[in-house]
This record gives structure tokens, sequence and C-alpha cells, in this order.
């Protein structure tokens, strides 16, 4: 493993320190069981912030045509996600004893019920109430469609879009999550994933993929073997969008502590952003080197493989090491990018390349770099499985659920509706109804 190469990164080998987990807090005072549960809630808070960052970066990286349908399904999204996870999607996901398939398939029925325990600190050893476990990690559910939402861009038709959304954010990202967070087989193998590189991004990615193959480009992007880049309409908006999900993401780690452990939670925010910095970096001097001048939405892309090359691991990984994990996404992303253009598959926001491609690399790193608490190197095997394992459930179940909606409703939008832009085509309106300026500078009524 890289870790042990001492004469190559010696600093890298560094010791994680231990800190308390949830599981450690049986017995937490009245006021710690408040500021654990008044952590969760606001960590819950930054992850709903990650929404509008999703939104406002996929807008600034497509056309403005297209914007009105951009931000009615991210809204969309979010609003669906919270709905099916309170009506199906917790219960599938932390099952309990109500087992179908064990460890596989588990269902302790519809609905939300905190029952007589739920909110005292008998439940979770008083890390957080049932409410405040629900609503975290219904905060999570619907981030994985929001990654499909930037791969299938500009292209699809908005319905069959939102029925996919809907089953795949309430049963398979579900199912999947149940396998590890919901104590499932891959966490009875020793899989491990802190926060989501494998669990929410590259389930979103793996998905993601399948709808960007099935729709193919859009119209222009390839030509005769050659890409022909389609430039984003807003870069400004684009960056507040990265900064929104940077800031986002100290919920997604921070708040995966599960609890308000203070040498957990410091920990996870110092290697989160030493992560997202060196992933910047290393993407825009990638871009630098590559094409003469820097790229900014490379150097943004960068940001955010360093946060999902991090976020499995953001516990267990040292510091030094999290640098270079950040660093490695951040080149990883860049080449990713430029591969999937020379297969041609048209990916307009580089969802595949961040959450995919770095989401795996993020995984890996766990069985290369991470270490428990005692000191021992985490098995690299059962990462390896996780990543497989995902892999081929999202791929079907993604396949089957994007091929039955094209057989019924169809999946991409006509030629003159893509030219004209979704935004009239789909919701006849425009993000931006700005007055035309005639030639003497006086402000007209279009």
């Amino acid at each position: 493993m890289l870790r042990k190469l001492g004469w190559l990164l010696p600093a890298v080998a560094l010791t994680v320190p231990a800190f308390a987990g949830a599981e450690e807090a049986a017995g937490v005072s009245d006021a710690m069981f408040t500021v654990n549960n008044l952590w969760i809630l606001l960590a819950a808070a930054l992850v709903f912030i990650m929404h509008l960052g999703f939104a406002t970066l996929e807008c600034g990286l497509t056309q403005s045509k297209n914007t009105v349908n951009i931000l009615f399904k991210n809204t969309f999204i979010v609003c669906i996600g919270i709905l099916t996870y309170a009506f199906v999607g917790f219960n599938l996901m932390y099952p309990g004893d109500f087992q179908l398939i064990p460890g596989v398939l588990g269902f302790a029925g519809f609905g939300l019920d905190a029952g007589a325990e739920g909110v005292t600190q008998a439940y979770a050893d008083g890390a957080y109430t049932y409410w405040a476990d629900f609503i975290f990690q219904g905060m999570f559910a619907a981030t994985c469609c929001t990654i499909v939402s930037g791969a299938v861009a500009e292209r699809i038709k908005l319905g069959p879009f939102l029925v996919f959304c809907t089953f795949f954010v309430a049963i398979i990202y579900t199912i999947a999550g149940s396998w590890k967070w919901g104590g499932g087989w891959l966490d009875a193998l020793g899989f491990y994933d802190f926060a989501g590189s494998t669990l929410v991004h590259s389930v979103g990615g793996w998905a993601a993929l399948v709808g960007a193959w099935m729709l193919g480009p859009r119209i222009g992007k390839f030509k005769n073997g050659q890409t022909h880049p389609i430039p984003g309409s807003n870069l400004p908006l684009a960056a507040i969008g990265v900064f929104l999900l940077w800031l986002g993401w100290f919920g997604f780690n921070g708040g995966s502590v599960l609890s308000a452990d203070a040498a957990g939670v410091s920990y996870v925010f110092v290697t989160t952003s030493l992560a997202a910095a060196a992933g910047g970096v290393a993407a825009s001097l990638t871009s630098w080197v590559k094409f003469g001048k820097p790229d900014l939405s490379m150097a943004l892309n960068g940001i955010l493989a360093g946060l999902v090359g991090i976020t499995a691991g953001a516990d267990v990984i040292s510091i030094n090491a999290s640098m270079l994990v950040g660093l490695i996404a951040g080149v990883l992303v860049f080449f990713s990018v430029l591969f999937f253009d020379k297969i041609q598959i048209d990916d307009p926001v580089g969802a595949l390349s961040v959450h995919l491609v770095c989401g795996i690399f993020g995984t890996l790193a766990v069985g290369i770099w991470g270490t428990t608490a005692d000191g021992a190197d985490m098995p690299l095997m059962p990462q390896i499985i996780g990543i497989l394992a995902y892999a081929v459930f999202t791929l079907i179940c993604s396949f089957a659920l994007f091929s039955g909606i094209k057989a019924v409703m169809g999946l991409r939008v006509s030629a003159e509706e893509e030219t004209d832009g979704l935004d009239f085509g789909e919701h006849g309106m425009h993000a931006y109804d700005l007055p035309k300026v005639s030639m003497s500078g006086a402000g007209e009524d279009r």
C-alpha cells in the first residue's frame, strides 16, 4: 500500500487520532444530549444548502435557455426526496430486524414512528433523536439524483426524469444504502464508507452514466469525431454553487460523525477542507499545464473532486494523506473529463468525473491510507468488493428503470425543443426576461 511507503510519502503515514463516536455516547448528560442533537440538525441544514449549490452549479455550467428547467428539476428532487424518504425510504435503508432477505433487503414498514424512546437518550445512545436521525439522512437521499440531473441536462424530458428520480431515490438508493449504513451484508464484510463516496456519489454517478449514455450527446457536442465545447452561461453562478457545496460538505461529512464529539467533528472539518483545497490546486495546475491557461471550470470541479474523494475516509485518513487524496482527485477529474469527451459521453457539468470516478477513488483511498483508532491498516479488499457490488446493482437497476420509462414515455426532447431550449418547451417561460437594448442605448420590451 502507498501509505506504507515511508521513503516515498513519509509524512502520510501519520496515525489518525482516535475520537469517541456515537456508539460510545451511552449515558450522556441532558446537556450533551441537547448539544449532540442540535449539531445533527445543524448538519442537516448544511446538507440542505448543498441542493442550492447543485442547482446553481448546474445552471452556471449549462446554457441559459435551460435554466428554468434545471431549477425546476432540482427543486422537485428535494421535495420528492424528503417525502418518499418519509413514506418508504427511511425504513428501507434502516430496517432493523425486519429483514426480508437478511443483510440484503429489509423493510420496517411505511411512514415514520419515533416510538416511546425516539426522543430520549435511549435512542442512538444519546447522540440524537429519531426525528433528527430522519431529517439528517433524508437530506442525503435526494443528492443522488442531483448528480444524475447534471449529467443528463439540456436534453432529457422533464416528466420521465421526475419519474426516474422518484423511484431511484425512494427504492434504489435506499436499498443500496442499507447494505452498509443499515447494517447489511457489506457492513458485516468490513466495507467502509464514512459519509458516502460510494453510497451517495458513485451510486448517483453510475445512474448518471446510464442516463447520459442512453440519451446520447447534445446537438453539436461531437462532430466528425471532434469535441466542440458548449460553454456554460454563468461562471460566477457556478462558482457560487461550488462554494455553497463546500460549505454544505461540513454538514455532510461533519454530521456523519453522528454526534457533537469535539475531536471527531473538528478533525473531519480539517480533512474535508484540506482535500477540497488540494483538489482545486491540482485541477487548476493540471489545466494550466495542459491548456497553457488555467481553466476555472476545471478548478471548480477539482474542489468538488477533492470533497468527494475524502468523503469515504474523512475520519480515518491522516491530515497529510487527506491532502494527497485531494491532489490525486484533482488530477483524476481533469483527465476523466477529457476521457468521457473522447468516448463521446456528453456530461455538461462533469458529474461523472467528479462523483463517479472520484467516488470510486475515495472509496479505494480508505483501504490505501485509512487507519483504525488503534493504528491498524484498514483492509482494501472489502472496499473493492463494495465498489463492484454497488456498480452492478446500480447499473442494472438504472438501466431497467430508464428503459421502462423510455418505452412508455420516451426520454429525449425533440431536436427543435432542444435547440430552442427546454425552458420554453417544457415550462413556457424563460429565466431571464431582460429588455432588449436599442442601438441608441434605450431599453425596449421584448
